[in-house]
This record gives structure tokens, C-alpha cells and sequence, in this order.
């Protein structure tokens, strides 16, 4: 006799706890992720699968430790394991070796600080209200420290997508372009632009003190003379004029609807005619709860901001509407949770 409850006719699973306690439980995942990293535990399977005690010895760490990481590790998917030798997944290979130039593991730094995880123990207060509304504690308040720490650990991570970027808005290779980077950060959307074309003008637009890590970026990778910065609020200072390209990289999901307007069409003021805008965001499908990780982002913003949120590609098409943009196009980029939608003036 089938359950009548399950609409698919066959046996209905009992109730479980399962999901439950995986969730409360989550912290002992990120503290999993965190050692492994710390131990370079990855970086020496990048060559070939190895024992524990191989991994122990280039870690400098407990045999038997290293054996009860490895395996945890395995069990959350960062690891494979056949017979005593372990092995990296593809993902882990990309983004957990050290010598993999997407490696990701310089993110903890933010991603793990008492800072952003500070905001999450006050998540219930955050609910009741509609978002963080301590606007002096909440990520937006001037010069957050929180934001030199992301542009330092987050830079090397968006390579792959900002030079994927950089290739779906060509500009004239014969005459000098100029781009603006808004809350520019670590910079390497922006710099991407420069790499590309060498006659372009690079404006990054940041809290002053992160704009030094942008600067540092510029230097290293050879673009600091045509890497140049505005220091302060995007909501207050000018932008300037003329630009081929303006740049909102991770930047609207922390304010509300109507703020993101504004801002938008400060970028179209700010266009030349023809110019485009690329606006970089995880973005959910319209029934706000998949893909999993754009959908819950969400909950970062009720968290973190007073008025953000992970908008929908409806939303930012309406947002780009009201601010005199033509019609958008929306483009995966390649190694990133992150979606370009790209409309010109």
C-alpha cells in the first residue's frame, strides 16, 4: 500500500534529524576546510595520491591527525580515497592547491573573520527587523575595516571571471578608452580591462584605504600608470565623464531597489553614448531559491546590510529600465558563482 501523501506514489521517507543536526553542526565543516587549508594538505596531492603519512610529513603534522582530517575532508567531497591513498577532486585541484593560480584558500581571511561571522550571531535581531539597521555596525558604515581584508583575500579568486568580463565588452583598440571600476576593491575587474587594452584608462572608485590595495594589484601586474583612483562614497563623490565602460562588480546586492537606481543612473550620466555598464552579482531565478548559492545570498545581506539583497535578473532588468539603459544581456562567468548583466546607454 503506497502513502497516499507522496504525490509520486512511492514510499514516503520517515522523518529525520539528519538535515538538522548536518546544519547546527555545520561550524565543525568550515573548521574542517580551514585546517586542511592551513596544512597544505591539498598541495601535495597535486602531483599524485598519497598516504597520510606522506601529507604528514610535508605538513609537519600528526600521522594519525592527518589520517582523521584526510577522511573528513573526503566525506564533505574535498577528497577521494582508494584503499590508504587519498586523492584531489577536480575542484579541489583548482581551488584548494596552493600552486594553482585560482587557488581559493586566501579567502578565509574574510570569509572566516570575526567580523562577517560576528554579523550572522546577531541574525534573529537582523530577521526581526528587515536587515542590520545599526547602520554604524553594519558592513556599509565609512572606511569598514572588513573591506581592505576582502580586497586583499579575494583579488586572486576573481581573475578568471574578470578577464572573462574584460572579453564580453570589447572596446576600441585605436583610441583610448576609459573605465570605471566602482567599489573597486582589490581592482582586478578594472585591471582586467587594462591588460586587454593597453590604451586604457583605468579609474577605480573605493574607501581610501582600500584603493591601496587596488594600487598594489596595479603595480604587480604592470598597469599602475594607468591605474588611477577616486577615494570616497559612490553615492557622493562624482564620477566623472565619458567613460567607455563603468564597472558594478558585487556592489548593488548591498542596497535597496531605489539606491541601486540612483546609482545606475549616476553610471548613465556618466556613459558615453553607447557606453556599457556590467553589473556583477550572484543572482537567483525568479522563485528566489535556486541556484542554491545565489538564492542564499540573501541571507547574507539580511545579515550584513540594512536594505540589501540578491536580486533577480527581472529586478536588475526594471532597476536598469528606470535608469535609461537599453535592454540587458546576462552572461555566466567561468569559475565564479557570480552573473554579468551588461546593458548600454
Amino acid at each position: 500500500m503506497t502513502d497516499k501523501s507522496n504525490p509520486a506514489g512511492g514510499q514516503q521517507s520517515p522523518p529525520s534529524p539528519s538535515l538538522f543536526f548536518d546544519t547546527v553542526t555545520a561550524y565543525q565543516k568550515a573548521a574542517a576546510i580551514k585546517a586542511g587549508i592551513e596544512l597544505d594538505v591539498f598541495t601535495p596531492l597535486a602531483a599524485a595520491p598519497a598516504t597520510a603519512d606522506t601529507i604528514a610529513a610535508h605538513s609537519q603534522a600528526s600521522p594519525r591527525g592527518i589520517r582523521i582530517l584526510c577522511d573528513y575532508l573526503t566525506v564533505l567531497g574535498f577528497l577521494t580515497k582508494s584503499g590508504q591513498h587519498y586523492s584531489l577532486t577536480p575542484d579541489s585541484a583548482v581551488f584548494l592547491n596552493r600552486k594553482s593560480p585560482a587557488f581559493a584558500g586566501g579567502t578565509l581571511e574574510f570569509l572566516q573573520s570575526a567580523d562577517l561571522r560576528g554579523y550572522f550571531d546577531q541574525l534573529t535581531t537582523a530577521t526581526r527587523n528587515g536587515g542590520n539597521t545599526k547602520q554604524n555596525e553594519s558592513t556599509m558604515a565609512p572606511d569598514h575595516q572588513i573591506w581592505i581584508s576582502f580586497a586583499r583575500s579575494m583579488g586572486p579568486m576573481m581573475v578568471p571571471a574578470a578577464n572573462a568580463l574584460a572579453g564580453l565588452i570589447p572596446v576600441d583598440q585605436d583610441r583610448p578608452t576609459k573605465v570605471l571600476d566602482v567599489s573597486a576593491s582589490h581592482a582586478m575587474w578594472g585591471i582586467a580591462f587594462a591588460k586587454r587594452n593597453s590604451k586604457s584608462q583605468v579609474f577605480g572608485l573605493d574607501w581610501a584605504a582600500v584603493l591601496d590595495v587596488g594600487r598594489e594589484n596595479a603595480r604587480a601586474l604592470g598597469v599602475a600608470d594607468r591605474f588611477h583612483t577616486i577615494a570616497g562614497s559612490a553615492f557622493d563623490v562624482p564620477f566623472g565623464n565619458d567613460y567607455d565602460v563603468i564597472l558594478l562588480p558585487n556592489f548593488l546586492h548591498h542596497f535597496s531597489a531605489a539606491d541601486c537606481v540612483r546609482i545606475l543612473k549616476k553610471a548613465h550620466a556618466s556613459l558615453c553614448p553607447g557606453g556599457a555598464v556590467a553589473i556583477v552579482e550572484f543572482v537567483p531565478n525568479p522563485d528566489r531559491i535556486t541556484p542554491p548559492m545565489a538564492a542564499g545570498f540573501s541571507v547574507v545581506m539580511l545579515a550584513t546590510t540594512a536594505e540589501g539583497d540578491a536580486y533577480t535578473f527581472a529586478e536588475y532588468s526594471d532597476m536598469l529600465a528606470k535608469s535609461g539603459f537599453n535592454s540587458p544581456v546576462s552572461h555566466q562567468l567561468p569559475s565564479s558563482m557570480n552573473t554579468a548583466i551588461i546593458a548600454r546607454k
